[in-house]
């Protein structure tokens, strides 16, 4: 068990990092808003102005715990280079490595205990201002949607996708499971219930995962959807900035973005519906059903382990087999593709690799099943 000293250590070593990346990342915005003339300047700098706060906030947990708040230094090698680049190059040429840092930092406070209620919605928001930048100033939802989800054909709810994944999960596990009972020379009624068994611990082992998994989301959405409420309702003038920034990095001018702005904060449910899409990325009528999921990963997982257990239900020994291996490799075929034509690709690359790849695990795991049914026997 760690001493007090130990984790005060500790926290004050998480404090000092995070007070060193809060100043790098001012320092970079800085640099970027002197690469910049007009509004994107601007917006750099008031970028710049929400990461200094966010550092000011880190020297306070320090001095409250009596540590000794370090001097700001030079920034990281990686600020100084992507800062040169911007001046050299263009501030567009290296904002797309800025945005996607961004991105992959968005949730660094989601679990940190001693951060603001806002500083979380307040890093998310930068890497949808650095989008909105990206595109020039004048936002593509398409291409949004796009960087966000490569896959995206249409299927707004990724249901369909999950669904494919689904199937493929239940045919190659329970292929591979049936396969090595087969191989092992059980009996059909032993193969049959092993491929039954494997149905159902797989379905519903998918389905609680799924729920599990569904409902710590949804619980965390509306986490920050809550806290963007208390936020609201306590510091309405920060919120009407976010607002106004947000706009801004659209394209609109200032005067036209704090109209906007003003607008949506005269009625309290539309500035939080407002800002929980904007701000946060979240649409409150679309967090996501717990039990829908979990159903739906039990039925997709169901359907793709079904079909190997077909052959066992109306047939026995080599015939049943056969026929087993046949479906299967039909059924891995088809998901593949499906899988393929959901990214983009060859559907039949993407078909002939998930046959291969579910061929190799079943035949690896009939070939086990045969040796230790030889050996048994």
């Amino acid at each position: 068990m760690n001493s007090p000293n130990d984790t005060q250590s500790s926290q004050v070593r998480r404090w000092r990092e995070l007070l060193a990346s809060e100043r790098d990342a001012a320092a970079l915005y800085s640099r970027l808003a002197e690469a910049e003339t007009g509004e994107r300047q601007q917006i750099f700098r008031e970028l710049a102005t929400i990461e200094l706060r966010h550092a000011a906030h880190w020297e306070s947990r320090l001095r409250s715990a009596g540590a000794e708040v370090p001097a700001a230094g030079r920034p990281g090698l990686r600020t100084r280079l992507l800062g040169a680049a911007a001046g050299r190059l263009s501030v567009q040429t290296v904002l797309p490595l800025i945005e996607r840092a961004e991105r992959a930092d968005a949730g660094v406070y989601d679990n940190e205990p001693d951060a603001l209620p806002g500083m979380a919605a307040d890093e998310r928001a930068h890497a949808r201002t650095l989008a909105h930048l990206m595109d020039g100033g004048k936002p593509d939802p398409k291409k949004q949607i796009a960087r966000r989800e490569p896959w995206h054909r249409g299927d707004r709810s990724g249901a369909l996708r999950a669904g494919v994944f689904g199937v493929s999960d239940g045919l190659v596990s329970n292929a591979a499971l049936v396969m090595g009972f087969a191989g092992s020379g059980a009996s059909r009624a032993v193969t049959l219930l092993a491929g039954i068994a494997g149905l159902l611990a797989g379905s519903f082992s998918m389905a609680a995962g799924e729920y599990i998994s569904m409902s710590s989301q949804r619980e965390m959405y509306q986490r920050e959807i809550a806290l963007e409420q208390a936020e609201l309702e306590e510091k309405p003038d920060e919120e009407r900035a976010e607002l106004v920034l947000i706009y801004r990095a659209k394209g609109l001018s200032r005067p036209d973005a704090e109209r906007l702005a003003d607008k949506i904060m005269a009625d309290r449910e539309v500035a939080l519906d407002t800002l929980a899409r904007e701000e946060l990325g979240l649409d409150p009528d679309q967090l996501g059903s717990p039990w829908g999921a979990a159903f739906s990963s039990l039925i997709a997982f169901a359907i793709g382990a079904f079909v190997v257990v077909v052959p066992y239900l109306i047939g026995s020994g080599t015939a049943a087999l056969v026929a087993a291996i046949i479906l299967a490799l039909a059924a891995m075929f088809a998901v593949g593709a499906t899988i393929g034509a959901l990214n983009g690709r060859s559907a039949l690359r993407t078909g002939l690799r998930q046959m291969l790849v579910g061929a190799l695990a079943a035949a690896v795991t009939y070939g086990v099943g045969h040796l230790i049914g030889t050996n048994v026997s």
